[in-house]
């Protein structure tokens, strides 16, 4: 970890300037002179968000859990936007429960990387949930579908492979500068902004349904998954289908992993979708990416919409 880069000035130049000696200190291994001056800032400009922020960081280097988780909780209080993520530090350390991340941190990191996006995926990362998705899919028999909808769509990487599959694809995301990407790829019928669940909610009130949905690699930034089964089943056709990725671990319930990312258990992953109505089809284990040389634990799962009763 190193000192936030998403700089903003507290507006209070001597502040500003101790910032800037903290980020050199740290460069050169003195993480506790860094700290210091980092206290120093904020005792100028105690609603600094960045440089609590970085405090945090600083103080876990040092290996003072509690006093990083401390900064961190401030950062969150003077910062309730917290587009840089504080609150699922204070997730990672265990010293909040998981809970929905804050929308602007996720708008805030896909816009910042979405230029970029794809290639760092693809060959940086070695992603390969919408090829794992599109197999489990056509597992289940079924080849074409009328209509299908790409939850958290991003620069549309999950759609490419399903578009010669479907009659009418629909993206939904939270990021507008992904979604840019998305639109100059050409494969979409209709493409929204918006959180994954509010935009089903908002497809079912518009009476639209679905005999596709998928997810590639989209539930690592949602804790609870019983919300967008519930959404999800709502607008999939009698029958309809489906299928995502997550990011898994061997034991209970969710976990904040060490990238940020939340992990969940195939218990979990099973019973909110079964409380949904949703019957299992297949929940296998499979990595849908590398990171730091290792592949990530994940799961394929595909599931089965209600049926119509006769």
């Amino acid at each position: 970890m190193q000192l936030s880069t998403l700089f903003l000035s507290s507006g209070d130049l001597i502040a500003d300037r101790r910032y800037a000696w903290a980020q050199d200190l740290e460069s050169k291994g003195d993480l506790a002179g860094a700290a210091e001056l980092l206290q120093q800032a904020l005792e100028l400009t105690p609603a600094y968000a960045p440089a609590w922020f970085a405090l945090g960081e600083l103080q876990e280097k040092i290996g003072d859990i509690d006093a990083a988780a401390a900064a961190y909780r401030k950062a969150c209080e003077v910062d309730p936007r917290d587009d840089r993520g504080a609150l699922l530090n204070l997730m990672r350390l265990g010293a909040t429960a998981p809970t929905d991340m804050p929308a602007s941190y996720v708008r805030t990191l896909f816009d910042t990387y979405a230029s970029k996006f794809d290639r760092a995926l693809t060959e940086g990362l070695k992603y390969s949930a919408p090829a794992l998705l599109l197999a489990a899919v056509e597992a289940t028999g079924k080849q074409h579908f009328s209509a299908m909808l790409d939850l958290g769509c991003g620069t549309g990487l999950g759609g490419v492979p399903f578009r010669s599959k479907v009659d009418m694809l629909v993206g939904c995301d939270l990021s507008p500068r992904m979604l840019d990407q998305a639109q100059q790829k050409n494969i979409y019928d209709r493409l929204e902004i918006g959180d994954v669940v509010e935009c089903l909610k908002e497809e079912k009130t518009a009476l639209r349904h679905y005999d596709l949905i998928i997810a590639a690699d989209v539930f690592a930034y949602l804790p609870d998954l019983a919300p967008v089964a519930q959404a999800a089943s709502d607008v999939l056709m009698p029958g309809g289908i489906f299928a995502f990725t997550v990011e898994a671990h061997e034991g209970d319930g969710v976990r904040m992993g060490e990238a940020l990312r939340f992990a969940h258990s195939a218990a979990h992953v099973r019973a909110a979708l079964e409380h949904a109505g949703l019957n299992v089809l297949a929940l296998n284990s499979a990595s849908t990416r590398m990171e730091k040389g290792a592949p990530v634990p994940g799961l394929i799962a595909c599931f089965r919409g209600k049926q119509m009763n006769c």
